[in-house]
């Protein structure tokens, strides 16, 4: 068998490192944290200029620069933000103005509703489900559904409007995204996929007033959503489909309506980037102009990380 050619390495051109193009210099890195001496700007500042960490401060900046411009910031949240304790979090962003505008799925409203009550939530479904008593906590049924039938009967409010104004007194009202959006009178939109939730399959469930109300929910989001232009920003946080194919919906509605929304950014913050949030929020409403960012990593840590940096920037 013949030998096979081999290239000859010694012909091979080189360059000088200083007239190579890099993407990573000495500024960029990352500097030492102190935090016996450093306040937290001084840890911001500290974070590298490179990839998600650069990214994430351009997203804070941004956010600051639409309420700058009373340009609307949507956040659109899943159960698990809700569950990993962020409730007061996003409830102080609300309070100061940051957030305009909260989108959920109903699994974020049921705990944010356990945790107003009750100060609990997340029930352990492994234990439950063998007996059949999964999803079977009486009040949590009684006190949604209830709401949303009255509502229904006798209102023209939306879902999370109605349980907000049921909220108001709770307990733990502080810790609730839900409350603290019916105190600063922004919209609380809630998005059921009937069959999902606990709430659907307890006898006080009504499909009809689930429906209607949701629906009407559907109806203030495409509003909002039709005001983003000029530099408004959308972030999706922790929803893997619900939230993003609603967002779609209304961000067309809006458009066929005669909105445009135009410039604007979005961003999908979850622990694993999945399929619908990277086209239906991330890449598809920006192709026409703004920007889509995507970050990776735990709520319970980036949330709070990207909340602290928002303060930062808006006064």
């Amino acid at each position: 068998m013949a030998t096979q050619k081999k290239a000859d390495l010694k012909k091979v051109r080189t360059i000088s490192i200083v007239k190579r193009k890099s993407r990573v210099s000495l500024g960029k890195f990352g500097l030492v944290f102190d935090p016996a001496h450093e306040n937290f700007g001084d840890f911001v500042d500290s974070l590298p200029k490179i990839l998600a960490a650069r990214d994430l401060g351009k997203f804070a900046a941004e956010v600051a620069d639409a309420r700058r411009k009373r340009r609307p910031v949507i956040a659109m949240l899943g159960a698990h933000v809700i569950k990993v304790g962020l409730g007061p979090v996003i409830a102080d962003l609300i309070d100061r103005g940051v957030i305009t505008c909260v989108a959920m799925n109903s699994a974020a409203v049921i705990h944010d509703v356990e945790t107003a009550l009750w100060g609990m939530t997340s029930e352990d479904v492994a234990a439950n489900l063998g007996d059949g008593s999964f999803g079977m906590s009486r009040e949590t049924g009684e006190f949604i559904n209830n709401t949303l039938r009255r509502t229904f009967r006798r209102g023209r409010e939306g879902y999370g409007e109605s349980i907000g104004a049921a909220l108001a007194k709770a307990p733990h009202a502080v810790a609730s995204v839900v409350a603290a959006c019916r105190r600063a009178g922004i919209a609380c939109t809630v998005h059921a996929a009937i069959g999902t939730d606990i709430i659907h399959q307890q006898p006080s469930m009504s499909g009809a007033a689930t429906g209607e109300l949701s629906f009407r929910d559907f109806r203030i989001l495409c509003d909002q959503v039709g005001k983003l232009g000029g530099g408004g920003v959308v972030m999706n946080i922790g929803s893997a489909v619900v939230l993003p194919e609603v967002f779609l919906k209304a961000l067309t509605v809006a458009r066929n309506l005669g909105s445009r929304p135009g410039v604007f950014t979005t961003a999908n913050f979850d622990m694993i980037q999945h399929y619908r949030p990277r086209l239906n929020v991330v890449t598809r409403p920006t192709a026409g102009g703004g920007r889509g960012y995507q970050f990776t990593g735990h709520h319970e840590i980036m949330i709070p990380l990207l909340a602290g940096m928002i303060k930062l920037r808006v006064h």
